[in-house]
C-alpha cells in the first residue's frame, strides 16, 4: 500500500454540524451533482463559505459532525469541493460510513488547538499521522483499520472493489 499525504488549510467548524448545515436537503432537489452543489456547501451557516473554500481545504470541526439524516450527498458535496478529509472529535455513524465509503477521510481526533488557516498534514499509510505544521504539533488521531485504509485510498468502495475484486486481503 503507497502512502497517501493530505495537506491542506483547516476551515474550522462547530459542534453538531448536521448535515442539512453540510447541505441543505431544498438544494438537492434540483441535482444531487456534487459539481453543482459545491457552491452551496454550508450555505446555511455562512452563505460565503462554498465561495471561499480552495481545493486542498480541510474541513474541522467538533462533536457530532455529520448528524442528522443519513443522506450521502452531504459526503460526496464535501469531496465535491475538493475537500478530502474532515477531522472532528466525533462523527455520526452514518456519516462516518458515508464519507469512508465515498473516499473522503474522517480523521476522529482532538481539534481544539487546531486554528483556522493553520497548515494541517495527513499521511495515510501503516502509520495514521496527523500534524499541525503551523504549531509544530502532532495530532493524536484514532486509528484506522487497514480495510478502511485501503477503501479510502481507493478512493470510495466502489473503486476498491473495482481494484481488488471485493475487499483487498490484508
Amino acid at each position: 500500500m503507497s502512502e497517501i499525504a493530505i495537506q491542506g488549510r483547516a476551515r474550522i467548524l462547530g459542534d453538531d454540524i448536521n448535515t442539512d448545515y453540510i447541505i441543505s436537503s431544498r438544494r438537492k432537489r434540483d441535482s444531487l451533482d456534487p459539481e453543482v452543489l459545491r457552491a452551496y456547501l454550508l450555505e446555511s451557516l455562512d452563505p460565503d463559505f462554498a465561495a471561499s473554500v480552495k481545493p486542498g481545504d480541510l474541513l474541522v470541526a467538533g462533536k457530532n459532525f455529520g448528524c442528522g439524516s443519513a443522506m450521502e450527498v452531504a459526503a460526496t458535496v464535501v469531496i465535491g469541493a475538493g475537500i478530502h478529509a474532515v477531522l472532528a472529535k466525533s462523527f455520526s455513524r452514518t456519516y462516518f460510513r458515508n464519507a469512508i465509503n465515498n473516499g473522503l477521510l474522517p480523521v476522529i481526533c482532538d481539534t481544539d488547538q487546531i486554528a483556522e488557516g493553520d497548515t494541517l498534514s495527513i499521511h495515510l499509510n501503516t502509520e495514521f499521522n496527523v500534524r499541525n505544521e503551523s504549531k509544530n504539533q502532532e495530532l493524536t488521531a484514532d486509528p484506522l483499520s487497514p480495510v478502511v485504509r485501503s477503501i479510502v485510498m481507493a478512493g470510495g468502495l466502489v473503486p476498491c472493489f473495482r481494484e481488488h475484486g471485493g475487499f483487498p486481503a490484508l
